[in-house]
């Protein structure tokens, strides 16, 4: 993220609200794209494993031998790693806004584990009733 931490602290509300959603916004992008490149190795591995010839063992050293596969799989962790660092940025903007006050205008999937102030919408997430 291109702003310091000090100035989040210091800008107004609805300023650190749209860098929350343009970081988020980056966040998901660099997922898909990472998920996208992951998917295109697996299928990439399979393919090769199913046209080489010889036994199980020898298709499997075949794919782990490839220079190409390691390139690309280096390239995956490189993504993560991306990944990972604009994940900090969405938690450290995530975490100003709690601490203004503003959690409640953080979209719901921001949180691996969703919590709420009163019980009763706790257990309302846990068994939606149907009718």
């Amino acid at each position: 993220m291109d702003i310091p931490v000090e100035t989040l602290w210091q800008i107004s509300d609805k300023q650190l609200l749209l860098a929350y959603h343009k970081v988020r916004r980056a966040y998901a992008e660099q997922k898909f794209a990472r998920d996208t490149e992951r998917g295109r190795l697996q299928w990439q591995r399979a393919h090769t494993f199913v046209t080489s010839k010889g036994g199980v063992t020898e298709r499997t050293n075949v794919v782990d031998a490839s220079e190409e596969m390691a390139k690309k799989g280096q390239r995956v962790r490189e993504m993560t790693r991306e990944l990972d660092l604009i994940k900090c940025d969405v938690d450290l903007v995530a975490g100003i806004l709690r601490a203004r006050g503003m959690g409640a205008l953080l979209s719901p999937d921001a949180d691996d584990v969703r919590t709420s102030e009163t019980p009763a919408a706790d257990e309302a997430v846990a068994s939606p009733q149907t009718d």
